[in-house]
Formats: structure tokens, C-alpha cells, sequence
């Protein structure tokens, strides 16, 4: 295996990610050195004996604005001439599947979890090389998100799963469908009985099952997946850059 991916987690909340990144898939990963995690905890960057990460904002307004200083000087610690500082934070661009490929890619990621009413807007001049977002919702803070970026991230790196590439080859949103019904033993079970074309054994009828209910769950449940054109998705997958 090369080079394992460094990801660094700033937070102010860091018994958040610990636990998380200890168990299942993270684990067996660290273990197998594809990964590298590090949690920083903000309050450590502080300049007063009450660790305080946060200020009133200027301006007035409710809630409070995470400071400069320490951000800078937590991110300015762990951060590599390669590193992308990613944000989190609900103004980014939406976090999706393709995203998380060109992630999987890159050789360290620094992830900044926002808190409160946000970060200083300098943070995000001059720090941020990349805003992210997991939804259109308030989340309490970003350690959350930051979590759900790291799962997805890290799935994909190669050997973690197993399987080879076709592990995760053929999931949900890697061709912008939706995943096929998927069924496993017994065959019959309460009276509802596995399709037939999946006890077949012609690999061919079976593909041809799965994309087209892929394609029909997709139109049913995500047409905004589909492209608007009305052409058939799955020639290959449609991606905007990071």
C-alpha cells in the first residue's frame, strides 16, 4: 500500500470523533495504514487560561463567531504545502459521491468543524481552500459533518473495503442512479419471493435487471439525478470540480 491519506480534524469538540474514528472501517483502516487521523482540539490554540475560541461578532447579532487567532495558528500547525483546509460549514458547496472520489485522491486533508454563528470570514479568505456542506440544514457544529466527509472519503481509499475497485464500483450515485434492490437468502421469505432473472445465473439478463431498476428508482425517488436533457444516465458519471 503507498502513501497513506493524512486527514487532521480541527474541532472544539474533540471526544465528538474519537469513538468514531476508532471503530469499524476507519479502525481496520488506520490498521492497515491507508489512513492517518489526528484530532486537534481548538481550545489548545487559545491565548487565555479560559481556552476561549469565540467572540461576540461585530455589529451586534445573536450567537457568538468563532475566533481568528486560534484557527489560524491550529491550522498553520498541521497543515502541508499538499493540504486542502476544508471547511465545514452549512455556505459550502453540497458534499456528494464525486466529491468524495476526488478527495480519496489527494494526500492530505485538514477538516475546520465550525461552531456557533461560524468562523471569522478571514478563516475562510484565507484558510479555506474548500467549503463544504453535507445538506441544506443546521447541524450544532461541524464535527458531524466533518465525520460523514471522513467516512465517505476513506471507504474509497484502495484495500479498505476489499473487493478491489468493484467494491465500490457499483453503489448509489457513482453513475448518478440510484442503487438497484439488492436480496440475499432465503429466496422466499413470508411469500415474497427474490425476482427470478437474480436466480438465473445469466449475468447478462442480471445486469440488464439491475441498471434498469436502478434507472426506475432513480426516476421515482431522485430525478434530479437524472439529466435534464431526458438521455439515458450511466453512460458515465457527470461531475462538477471541487
Amino acid at each position: 500500500m503507498g502513501t497513506p491519506l493524512r486527514i487532521d480534524v480541527i474541532t472544539l469538540f474533540p471526544g465528538m470523533l474519537k469513538g468514531f474514528l476508532e471503530e469499524s472501517m476507519l479502525r481496520r483502516a488506520t490498521r492497515q495504514e491507508a489512513v492517518r487521523f489526528r484530532v486537534v482540539d481548538l481550545r489548545d490554540f487559545a491565548h487565555d487560561a479560559r481556552r476561549t475560541a469565540d467572540d461576540r461578532p461585530y455589529g451586534g447579532g445573536p450567537g457568538m463567531v468563532m475566533k481568528p487567532e486560534p484557527l489560524f495558528e491550529a491550522v498553520e500547525a498541521v497543515r502541508t504545502a499538499e493540504a486542502r483546509v476544508i471547511l465545514m460549514t452549512p455556505q459550502g458547496r453540497r458534499f456528494d459521491q464525486a466529491c468524495a472520489r476526488r478527495l480519496a485522491r489527494e494526500t492530505h486533508l485538514v477538516l475546520v468543524c465550525g461552531h456557533y454563528e461560524g468562523v471569522d470570514e478571514r478563516v475562510r479568505e484565507a484558510l479555506a481552500t474548500d467549503e463544504l456542506s453535507i445538506g441544506d440544514y443546521v447541524l450544532t457544529n461541524g464535527a458531524l459533518p466533518a465525520a460523514v466527509v471522513v467516512d465517505a472519503v476513506v471507504r474509497l481509499l484502495p484495500g479498505v473495503l476489499g473487493g478491489g475497485e468493484a467494491a465500490t464500483r457499483e453503489e448509489s450515485f457513482t453513475e448518478n442512479l440510484l442503487e438497484h434492490p439488492q436480496y440475499t437468502r432465503p429466496p422466499e421469505f413470508r411469500g415474497m419471493r427474490v425476482p427470478d432473472v437474480l436466480l438465473g445465473g445469466n449475468h447478462a439478463e442480471v445486469a440488464a435487471w439491475q441498471r434498469e431498476r436502478s434507472r426506475q428508482r432513480t426516476a421515482r425517488r431522485r430525478p434530479d439525478l437524472l439529466p435534464s436533457d431526458g438521455s439515458r444516465a450511466g453512460g458515465r458519471t457527470r461531475t462538477k470540480r471541487l
